[in-house]
Parts: structure tokens; C-alpha cells; sequence
């Protein structure tokens, strides 16, 4: 009886584990391509194919929602935008995380876009709650993208610049009209990663390897 209960018990929370992640998954997608305004519970319980009431077994309120899929759609995306260092120079590997971000197809594709980008401006005036998140995300960002050098403050600041240069590109990029303008402000927000390294060398690596 008892290995009964304990197998039912696992199914039900294998099964609201994976009714989380849909919702999860549904408001990131609305996140990214409509803003918080686009996430309501009722749009986003639609797209996940559950009820309306099913999502208050899951969380609280709007805000909690959003706060929990902006970091959904963060850590999933993380790992497309930020590889793991292979060993190549600290210049080289900036040089090559804007390139990977700072693209039209990118830009084009809010569905699966980064979420730092996509809802930058309005975290400045979203809740307590979910501007928590936000940073929280970011430092864990900035942290990925340093490695290894994630306590050496010289290289944490490059990373700061770095994500300044690829979420500010981005944004501006998605915000004008003029394709062939958009077109020139990634080139030249990738042209400008390439030389954020350069300006002082870092401890354990000569000018020779920037």
C-alpha cells in the first residue's frame, strides 16, 4: 500500500511539474514577443492548454508569473547565447559571444530571443519583484560569461560592457525602421566588443593572447 501511495504521490507532482513547465514555457514565449503586458494569466493559461483555474496551483499572482518565466527564459536561453570557454583569449571570447547575439536573425525572432533585450526598458519600471529577477539573472549572466574569471573585477566590468554593447545594440536594432540602419548598429556593436578587452591587460594573460 505504502509503494502504492508513494507512486501516485510521484506522478502528481511529475505531473504538476510538467503542467509548470508549459505555463513556463507559454508566458516566456509571450515575454519575449509582447512585453509583460502580453503575459496575462488568462492568454498564457490558453497557450499551455491548461484552465484558468489551474494556474493558482502553480503561482500566486500575475507578477510572481512573470518573475518566475523572465527566469524560465533566461536559464533555457543562456546556454545557446553563452558557450563555455574553449580556452581562447579573453578578447576573442567576447569578440565571439556578441557575434553569436548581435544577429538580424536574432533580431528578427522575438519568439526565442533573449529576454534581456526584449524587456530591458520595461523592467526599469516593472515591480520590486521582477526587477529582483532581472538582476539576478544578469549577474548570473555576467557571471557565465566570465567563467572561471567570475571574481577578477577587471574582466566582470568587460562583461558589463559587453552585455551594455549586445542588449543596447539589440534594442535599438529591433527600434528603427530603416532596415539598412538596423543592419549597421549590430555591426557596430559587434566592432565595438571586439575592442572592450583591449585597453588594459588582465592578470594571467600578456597583451600577446588579447
Amino acid at each position: 500500500m505504502m509503494v502504492i501511495m508513494r507512486e501516485a504521490a510521484t506522478k502528481r507532482a511529475d505531473s504538476k511539474r510538467e503542467s509548470q513547465d508549459r505555463i513556463l514555457d507559454a508566458a516566456a514565449r509571450r515575454l519575449r514577443e509582447e512585453g509583460l503586458g502580453g503575459a496575462g494569466i488568462a492568454a498564457v493559461m490558453r497557450d499551455a492548454g491548461l484552465t484558468h483555474g489551474a494556474f493558482y496551483s502553480h503561482f500566486s499572482t500575475k507578477d510572481e508569473l512573470a518573475s518566475a518565466a523572465f527566469g524560465h527564459a533566461i536559464r533555457t536561453g543562456r546556454p545557446h547565447w553563452i558557450k563555455p570557454s574553449r580556452g581562447e583569449s579573453w578578447r576573442a571570447r567576447l569578440t565571439s559571444l556578441a557575434k553569436r547575439y548581435l544577429t538580424p536573425a536574432h533580431r528578427d525572432e522575438l519568439a526565442s530571443s533573449c529576454a534581456f533585450a526584449a524587456l530591458g526598458s520595461e523592467a526599469a519600471r516593472g515591480s520590486a519583484e521582477f526587477r529582483s529577477s532581472y538582476e539576478r539573472e544578469l549577474r548570473a549572466s555576467l557571471a557565465a560569461i566570465c567563467g572561471d574569471d567570475a571574481a577578477d573585477d577587471e574582466r566582470f566590468d568587460d562583461a558589463i560592457a559587453l552585455m551594455a554593447l549586445c542588449v543596447g545594440g539589440m534594442t535599438l536594432s529591433r527600434a528603427v525602421a530603416d532596415p539598412q540602419f538596423s543592419a549597421r548598429i549590430l555591426r557596430s556593436a559587434q566592432a565595438a566588443a571586439a575592442k572592450v578587452a583591449e585597453d588594459q591587460p588582465h592578470r594571467g594573460e600578456p597583451h600577446g593572447r588579447r
